[in-house]
């Protein structure tokens, strides 16, 4: 079964970098769009970005200029890169494709800011 694993998660100080990964297990051949979401402690889980199946982005304006989606087809791998984070970057992170409304989801990975 094909399953979503995320990782680069960790602690980092304010103004630093990390890059997420997500990697599936098996090839996806129903995809619309793969994306991030976040979800803060005692908040929602919100959108952060997607990238569609051909390759245009859309960013939430908290993360606009400062985080990067993008994917290796070869290695059937999402990215994100987070430069300029936060504080208010903290967060679950999780990995999302978009089966035209049948959704796959990772385990999530924590981003913890520091200031």
């Amino acid at each position: 079964q094909v399953q979503l694993v995320e990782s680069g998660g960790g602690l980092v100080q304010a103004g630093g970098s990390l890059r997420l990964s997500c990697a599936a297990s098996g090839s996806l051949t129903s995809i619309k769009a793969m994306g991030w979401y976040r979800q803060a402690p005692g908040k929602q889980r919100e959108l952060v970005a997607t990238i569609t199946i051909v390759g245009s982005t859309n960013y939430a304006d908290s993360v606009k200029g400062r985080f990067t989606i993008s994917r290796d087809n070869a290695k059937n791998t999402m990215y994100l890169q987070m430069n300029s984070l936060n504080p208010e970057d903290t967060a679950v992170y999780y990995c999302n494709v978009d089966r035209y409304g049948r959704d796959l989801w990772g385990k999530g990975t924590l981003v913890t800011v520091s200031s």
